[in-house]
């Protein structure tokens, strides 16, 4: 199984997940379709499936034109909302696209209809892959739009954080940095926040991608995941796991920081295989 990630309008993700014995393909949140037909014409494989993590335009808007040049695509979510949707799924509900396993995880509250992608191949020893949409960011979560502090705790600690842990995050944004510099101003001791933050700035240098991360790297620093630490405790002053996640989405929607260089992320795509640095 290989995983392209392919930079989009201003700091959007979309992803092509190729199974390389069958040639056949799998596109997470396509919202540039004809960007995905050349990559996947160059790529020779077919494209059989969409898997959507929720309704919003720069998320979803690429479906409708790709059923129109792919009559037979299958478009997979959450939410009756999303644009093009061929087959309504559920949470914990599996599906199948020859050796590549899917596992929908249904996480309400960016979008009450958001759902993430597990993925793993049969027979094989790669770390899987999770695609969290905008609920789970490197070093970040998504706002809260359509839900609450108990739903976010939920998706965060419950069911993405139990994943395995070398688990491969692939996420909807690319907002390292900025989440980085808030994970600083919550824990300034934190030595992993430090040397991330240095590494994103340097892949920023170089026009790159900073994902994927993996799930046992955003338990190490980003602050959503760290609710029982001392730290992150003490900046929120609050003891509750729910209360200290409210008050570090509160805080992280009024930030202020400071700017950072554009990344002329439009139309850039990389590759990336599970475990092929």
């Amino acid at each position: 199984m290989k995983v392209k990630v392919i930079s989009i309008l201003e700091d959007n993700y979309m992803y092509l997940v190729i199974d390389e014995q069958s040639r056949g393909a799998i596109a997470i949140d396509p919202a540039v379709p004809q960007r995905l037909l050349e990559i996947v014409t160059r790529e020779g494989v077919t494209l059989t499936a969409v898997l959507t993590t929720h309704h919003h335009w720069d998320h979803a808007r690429g479906n409708e034109a790709l059923l129109k040049e792919l009559p037979d695509l299958r478009v997979y979510g959450g939410d009756d909302r999303i644009a093009g949707l061929t087959n309504k799924v559920t949470n914990g509900q599996e599906l199948k696209f020859n050796s590549v396993n899917v596992r929908c995880l249904f996480t309400p509250c960016h979008t009450s209809g958001h759902m993430c992608y597990f993925m793993w191949e049969d027979d094989c020893t790669d770390s899987p892959a999770v695609f969290t949409g905008d609920t789970l960011f490197v070093g970040g979560c998504g706002r809260f739009f359509e839900g609450t502090a108990e739903q976010m705790y939920h998706n965060l600690i419950e069911v993405l954080g139990t994943l395995p842990h070398d688990t491969k995050i692939f996420c909807g944004h690319e907002y390292t940095i900025k989440n980085l510099k808030f994970a600083l101003l919550v824990e300034p001791e934190n030595k992993r926040v430090k040397e991330m933050l240095s590494w994103a700035r340097a892949r920023d240098d170089d026009d790159k991608p900073t994902v994927p991360s993996t799930l046992l790297e955003e338990f190490e620093y980003n602050p959503f995941l760290r609710l029982s630490e001392e730290g992150v405790q003490r900046f929120t002053g609050k003891k509750d796991p729910i209360e200290v996640l409210q008050v570090l989405r509160k805080e992280k929607d009024n930030f202020k920081k400071p700017k950072e260089r554009v990344l002329p992320h439009a139309m850039l795509a990389l590759e990336w295989g599970l475990l092929r640095p």
